[in-house]
């Protein structure tokens, strides 16, 4: 499931962000996946994964993004991630960060506090000096979703930077261009994007994973694939409740 969550991660982009009052998202969104593994054509419904949004006070947001295995696999690998963040919409900024995981016998709890004016993270292996435009895990998904791709080509980079686990990861978006999706709820236009990993100053791996978002005010992704060692994993929107905007479904 970890996979799936940075399935997610690696749309986010550091700039070029819509107006901040024009938020592709609001208080009581919620939207569902299904997380499914194909192995020489067979396909097995693995999980699920779920994102929510609650807005606080202001423009300050509680975001969540949960994902969970089928109870049926739990006794293969069981699976229960909770990723939190408490978020400056109109900034664009994290001001604390909550991961609680539990993969098999790995588990996880760690909190981040960040000080934009100080650019630090702070948690309790220490304070970490991060970039002006750091973002956690759950924030990166949203803020994502506050970006104008008009203007991109294919071909074109943006690179950001993620902290997670007292480390700053450098990563960057390759815009592919448009596609019509199928989803469960019809054809839908769709922004292909594709991530990469930059290590030191060489961009490597992800080529072979892929992200569509809807081609519209929400910018919701609605499927995801990676190949693996053996078959493919394939993340598909499921379920989806008080969006911003309608989605802008093709009509026959």
């Amino acid at each position: 499931m970890k996979k799936v969550f940075f399935l997610f991660y690696y749309i986010c982009i550091a700039s070029s962000m819509l107006p901040a009052q024009d938020y592709a998202f609001q208080s009581g969104e919620r939207i569902e996946y299904s997380v499914g593994y194909s192995v020489i054509g067979i396909y097995v419904p693995a999980g699920t994964a779920w994102f929510t949004a609650t807005a606080t006070e202001g423009d300050i947001f509680h975001l969540v993004g949960e994902g969970a295995t089928n109870t049926r696999y739990d006794w293969i690998f069981k699976v229960r991630d909770r990723y939190e963040s408490f978020y400056d919409a109109k900034k664009m900024q994290p001001l604390k960060s909550i991961r609680n995981v539990s993969e098999g016998k790995y588990k996880k709890y760690e909190e981040v506090i960040f000080d934009s004016k100080n650019n630090t993270a702070t948690s309790k292996k220490g304070v970490f000096k991060v970039p002006v435009d750091i973002q956690d895990v759950i924030s990166a998904v949203y803020r994502s979703r506050n970006m104008d791709y008009s203007n991109y080509k294919a071909g074109d980079k943006l690179i950001f930077s993620l902290f997670l686990g007292s480390q700053i990861y450098s990563m960057y978006i390759k815009y592919i261009g448009k596609e019509t999706v199928k989803t469960k709820y019809g054809n839908i236009k769709a922004i292909k994007l594709m991530p990469l990993l930059l290590k030191g100053n060489v961009f490597k791996g992800g080529e072979d994973m892929t992200v569509w978002i809807t081609d519209d005010n929400n910018h919701v992704p609605v499927k995801i694939e990676s190949k693996l060692s053996v078959g493919s994993i394939k993340v598909n929107l499921s379920k989806y409740q008080n969006l911003q905007y309608p989605l802008a479904f093709i009509k026959d």
